[in-house]
């Protein structure tokens, strides 16, 4: 890790001084690139976007070649878990990812396996072998894995659902029928971190993208202290003892306390957080990365650039932000926009960087 060459996105995961905010950005391998269109052609599918280390490598650096980013982030799907613990994942263009059969009981929570799952996504450790072979060590490689509860809430409503009224009623139905899948993703999502980890990956990242769903005791419960549980798993663990960890949770703003205490090494913050607020409540013993409003990106290079520069001026001087957005990029969003919003980034964040 020591011998990456731009390790900015590392030293403000470490505390460490930079020049100027680092930048990437979520789903930056994506449909808003023609160039991943391309290689989505050439696969056939998502899946098998997926599932060939090679195309999905070439695709985890096509945004690197265009931007100057400080952080590539393997191409890959938080349902690749599900999959591989036996609940078929299927893809339709105009539907997305989804489960035909979903969980409906215990009997099908104890169906699932949770041994060797990270052997049956090795896919994905060769896809980051490739990739960092590709990066030269120019950059860092996050690797990936969607938290417990976002995952158990695709598994048991079948796909993203409005009110996800299912996994919700269980909360309280039948609350351990959730412990008991939650305990084998832990286990599974461990494995899996781990085994990016020795890929090769120098960041892990644990998307949280549906925990805002609940009131705080239920996501202390059913979120945060699983994935709580996976980061302590993961610093008992030679490989991934000392390796930066982001946890995301969409709609955590009003939880920023108990996230700052889960051992994590970052919080990511979506667009409807004040970062300057986030700040003053975590302080600096850890960093923030967010949080422009993924739609800044459709206006025009002046509200971009506004845009981005409240961000960064509402965080202020200090060298623990990452910038980024506060959810994955948009599909429709122009190439060039994002272009802009990285160098602009870049340029106005030095002022805040001077020693």
């Amino acid at each position: 890790m020591s011998s990456i060459k731009n390790k900015r996105i590392l030293d403000v995961l470490n505390g460490v001084p930079v020049d100027k905010t680092p930048v990437w950005i979520m789903r930056q391998a994506g449909r808003y690139l023609p160039e991943y269109k391309a290689t989505r052609a050439q696969a056939g599918s998502f899946l098998d976007l997926c599932q060939s280390p090679e195309l999905a490598s070439e695709v985890t650096i096509q945004p690197i070649k265009r931007f100057d980013l400080d952080a590539a982030i393997i191409f890959s799907d938080i349902l690749t878990i599900p999959d591989a613990m036996g609940l078929e994942l299927k893809f339709e263009d105009n539907r997305g990812p989804y489960f035909d059969n979903p969980i409906d009981d215990i009997d099908d929570i104890k169906s699932l396996s949770d041994k060797n799952t990270d052997s049956k996504l090795e896919y994905v450790a060769e896809a980051i072998i490739h990739t960092k072979e590709k990066l030269n060590n120019e950059i860092p490689l996050i690797g990936f894995s969607g938290s417990p509860w976002t995952l158990s809430t695709y598994m048991v409503e079948g796909s993203a659902t409005k009110e996800f009224r299912k996994i919700r009623s269980i909360v309280f139905k039948e609350p351990e029928m959730l412990d008991l899948l939650t305990q084998k993703l832990v286990k599974s999502i461990t494995e899996y971190l781990i085994m990016q980890a020795k890929a090769g990956a120098d960041i892990l990242m644990i998307f949280d993208s549906w925990g805002g769903l609940l009131n705080t005791q239920n996501y202390v419960n059913f979120s945060l202290n699983p994935m709580k549980e996976i980061i302590s798993n993961l610093r008992k663990n030679s490989i991934t003892r000392n390796i930066p960890i982001v946890l995301f949770t969409k709609g955590g703003g009003s939880w920023l306390n108990q996230i700052a205490e889960s051992g994590c090494n970052a919080i990511g913050l979506d667009w409807t957080t004040d970062i300057s607020m986030a700040r003053n409540t975590v302080g600096d013993n850890i960093a923030l990365q967010g949080n422009l409003d993924p739609c800044a990106l459709h206006g025009t290079e002046e509200s971009i650039k506004d845009a981005a520069s409240k961000i960064i001026d509402g965080y202020g001087f200090g060298h623990r932000h990452i910038f980024n957005l506060g959810h994955g990029i948009d599909q429709y969003v122009d190439p060039e926009n994002l272009g802009i919003l990285i160098d602009h980034v870049k340029e106005y964040s030095k002022k805040y960087h001077q020693n």
